[in-house]
């Protein structure tokens, strides 16, 4: 047998093993049996926004018990495999060679994939996420790129099967983005999306300059943990500003001839939220509220974790502020500036293969935070 079965079947149970003392498979499995206690309750959807809670925790947790019990399973039918093989000879012995180095890989790209779940350990990671996209430097070339990078987690979001929902988005007047808000509902989104906030930088030959010279654009990524009903971030009325005005389109053209459209002001801290794609103004001013409390509720946790970062001594920050380059000229690149990590194929990264960069980014938090202990 070329592979070393023996030698990699060791180093998947060593992995799997790390991974199962993170997941602890018999406390979700007690986690299981309480949440199912909860939703056969009688009463669970006289609350509707709670038993959806009760529900989708129930599944997750399921889920997660499903895909660790698997795994394991899967590593002793390919060790039995192994054996089988090594008892026959000639075809037989080949295709079950075949097979057992298929499901190698398979459970080698599986575990990688748990292994960075048990990663997303912080207060808010199992959270949807809230981004907000927003167009930088580079005039209109700048605000094709947030368009672009909208494109691309969309994609991405896609490819899992994780539904997206549109906040707001305020159209450029020539093409493109000034900016846009979206959720994305998953298991850990935000735990897995919050790697990708920071400045993203493009460099290409601008197909809006007549004579064709390359021209350098930026984009700001935010990434926030979409607010839960148990969060209680008050917000009084009296701290906030509400503003009304008529939702636009592209190129400013009306697509609503009432003014629906949500601008909501906390005048304490200065944060400003914008909703115009809903199409009633409570819709928008309950969305605008939601996500004007998640960007609260992050701001919360950043300003604590200043202060044990100052009573630590280290008052670096962490992030710089340009953290990706897409170069689409004079080569073709795309390059992570904390972790190193490159794409060959830009195409590829646009329309959502981000996986890799976003595994890096969580492997690379994990390193710092660790070398903060």
């Amino acid at each position: 047998m070329a592979t070393d079965f023996p030698a990699e079947i060791e180093r998947l149970r060593h992995t799997y093993a790390s991974i199962a003392a993170v997941t602890d498979p018999e406390a979700l499995r007690e986690r299981i049996a309480e949440l199912s206690d909860q939703a056969a309750a009688p009463d669970l959807w006289d609350d509707p926004e709670a038993a959806q809670v009760v529900t989708s925790a129930l599944s997750h947790a399921q889920a997660d018990l499903k895909r660790v019990e698997e795994l394991g399973r899967r590593i002793e039918d390919l060790e039995t495999m192994v054996e089988m093989a090594g008892e026959e000879s000639g075809e037989d012995a080949a295709e079950l060679v075949a097979e057992a180095e298929a499901d190698l890989a398979g459970i080698s790209k599986d575990l990688s994939d748990l292994e960075i779940r048990t990663l997303l350990s912080g207060e808010y990671d199992q959270r949807d996420a809230v981004v907000t996209i927003r167009s930088g430097a580079g005039g209109v070339d700048a605000a094709d790129f947030a368009e672009m990078l909208l494109r691309m987690y969309t994609r991405w979001a896609e490819r899992h099967s994780y539904p997206v929902k549109v906040l707001n988005t305020s159209y450029a007047e020539e093409a493109g983005l000034k900016s846009v808000t979206f959720e994305v509902h998953a298991p850990y989104a935000y735990g897995t999306l919050s790697v990708e906030g920071g400045t993203h930088r493009l460099v290409r030959i601008s197909p809006f300059d007549n004579q064709g010279r390359r021209q350098t654009s930026f984009a700001a990524v935010e990434v926030i943990p979409l607010i839960e009903s148990t969060d209680h971030i008050e917000v009084p009325e009296t701290d906030i500003r509400v503003d009304v005005f008529r939702s636009s389109g592209p190129g400013g053209q009306s697509v609503n001839t009432t003014d629906s459209a949500v601008r909501i002001t906390h005048l304490p801290t200065g944060l400003v939220v914008s909703m115009q794609d809903e199409k009633s103004q409570i819709q928008n001013r309950a969305a605008a509220m939601r996500v004007l409390q998640s960007r609260l509720l992050l701001l919360k946790q950043q300003e604590e974790d200043a202060k044990k970062k100052e009573l630590a001594g280290d008052v670096k920050a962490s992030w710089g502020d340009q953290m990706r380059s897409y170069v689409l000229n004079p080569y073709q690149m795309v390059k992570d500036l904390r972790t190193g990590y490159e794409v060959g194929n830009p195409e590829a990264v646009f329309d959502g293969d981000i996986d890799g960069l976003v595994d890096a980014g969580i492997r690379w938090r994990r390193r710092q935070d660790a070398s903060k202990d």
